[in-house]
């Protein structure tokens, strides 16, 4: 009977264990279609055999666990390409926005330009002539709104991306804060020896959205994982984050903290990296060169009209009005003047000269903003943006293509496969069936045992 007994055990072991495989296979199956699911695998092991005299028997099989299959290092590498992912999307976009203010149109600012000493070259041929003159007026005042357009556009867009950064900030800290609660959960189940593979999925997807928000560095710890920003600043621990806070500095700006300290020139990468790079760096420097353009611009024709005479024949005054510094030129450029009659087109204070009329036109192409004509300077400015914007988003593309073949990969080793878990069924069910069948047959076999006890007695 003993050894019957220990042969019941035996099979009722591959019983057991049979039936979490398949318990383990349906779940595959039934979350084929599941985003972020690892598949599952049976870990079955040899139960620890028995020594009776000379023989060892074994006492069967045991369902140590189920592991969800994945690739750290493949997570890894994912992780930091959805971090340049995040950044080349949040620049794409702002950069595509910058954009539309430097497209030609009938009122950018390079056809102001032009048509500004357009106006001026035809007073030239009639510098008497108020309409003309008129003209003048009407075309520097085109001028100065579309620098003023431009300025309180780009002003506008830096708001935005400034709004932005901050509602990041709050994205990431609701991450790390569901991370940290993950973490919780994960721990406790394998700490009572309990699969937490369900969990560890959700705590992967946490951190994938996490990475195209802000650069991460992800280091594995007992039964959970500590997260850090790429330069170390603590973003959770086991079963706590930390969470990032933002404070204006005095220009407004936010500037992104961890406790006291300011990490704002740290983030480097995902979203708030991208945001931050554009909005301290790329549209700053964009902003500089129109206010050198239309500081330099107005300068330039300022001082050919103060040294010529009006229509009156008094010395020239200046034509346009700016701030004494450069910054800020291009928002606050404005017509100093509304008489037409003040223009200084002659050089000689007599009414029918255009010498000084000629001299400002010369302006055109002569190089009065760093060595370059005002048209050439704005069209370079035009240029090196939609470079910009032509890079990044080439940048974006292959970003784009190098995630979508890491996730392949790791569908490669973490999905499911209908086919694989269609032959695994097979097998687990026959070979439930087979510890069934022993079962029987020895549920039969000390049926007789019984019995031959009943009539030997």
């Amino acid at each position: 009977m003993s050894g019957l007994s220990a042969s019941l055990a035996t099979a009722l072991s591959g019983l057991i264990a049979d039936q979490g495989a398949m318990q383990a296979t349906t779940n595959n199956v039934a979350n084929v279609n599941t985003p972020g699911y690892s598949r599952e695998v049976p870990i079955l092991a040899t139960s620890d055999p028995v020594v009776l005299g000379n023989l060892t028997l074994g006492t069967g099989v045991n369902l140590q666990k189920v592991q969800s299959i994945r690739d750290p290092i493949l997570e890894t590498q994912i992780q930091q390409e959805t971090q340049t992912q995040g950044q080349w999307n949040a620049l794409v976009s702002a950069l595509s926005q910058t954009q539309v203010n430097f497209t030609s149109s009938s009122g950018d600012i390079g056809s102001a330009i032009s048509n500004f000493f357009n106006s001026i070259n035809q007073l030239a041929t009639s510098p008497a002539d108020l309409s003309l003159r008129q003209g003048v007026l009407t075309a520097a005042g085109n001028l100065a709104t579309a620098f003023n357009s431009t300025s309180k556009n780009l002003s506008s867009q830096r708001s935005s991306l400034n709004g932005s950064v901050a509602e990041t900030v709050d994205q990431v800290n609701q991450l790390t804060s569901q991370i940290a609660q993950v973490n919780e959960q994960i721990s406790r189940l394998e700490n009572a020896g309990q699969s937490a593979g369900t969990f560890e999925d959700q705590r992967t997807q946490l951190i994938d959205q996490l990475s195209s928000l802000v650069d991460v560095s992800v280091v594995p710890s007992d039964n959970t994982i500590t997260i850090t920003t790429a330069t170390g600043t603590a973003l959770v621990a086991g079963q706590q984050n930390f969470q990032l806070s933002t404070s204006p500095d005095s220009s407004g700006m936010q500037q992104v903290f961890s406790g006291t300290t300011n990490v704002t020139s740290t983030i480097a990468a995902g979203q708030l990296g991208g945001l931050l790079q554009m909005r301290d760096q790329q549209l700053p420097a964009i902003e500089n060169q129109l206010d050198t353009l239309a500081a330099a611009l107005a300068t330039a024709v300022n001082g050919v009209q103060t040294s010529g005479y009006d229509l009156k024949g008094n010395a020239g005054t200046n034509l346009f009005q700016i701030p004494a510094s450069t910054a800020g030129a291009a928002a606050n450029i404005s017509v100093a003047i509304t008489d037409p009659s003040l223009i200084a087109a002659s050089s000689d204070g007599s009414s029918g000269d255009n010498g000084n009329a000629d001299t400002m036109y010369a302006l055109r192409n002569q190089g009065i903003v760093s060595g370059q004509s005002a048209s050439d300077y704005y069209a370079n400015m035009v240029s090196g943006v939609g470079n910009a914007t032509s890079n990044a988003t080439a940048q974006q593309s292959a970003s784009s293509l190098t995630l979508q073949q890491l996730n392949d990969e790791r569908g490669s080793v973490s999905g499911v496969s209908l086919n694989e878990e269609a032959a695994n069924l097979i097998q687990y069910q026959q070979a439930y069936a087979a510890s069934a069948q022993i079962i029987t047959a020895i549920n039969s076999m000390m049926y007789d045992v019984i019995h031959m006890t009943t009539l030997t007695g």
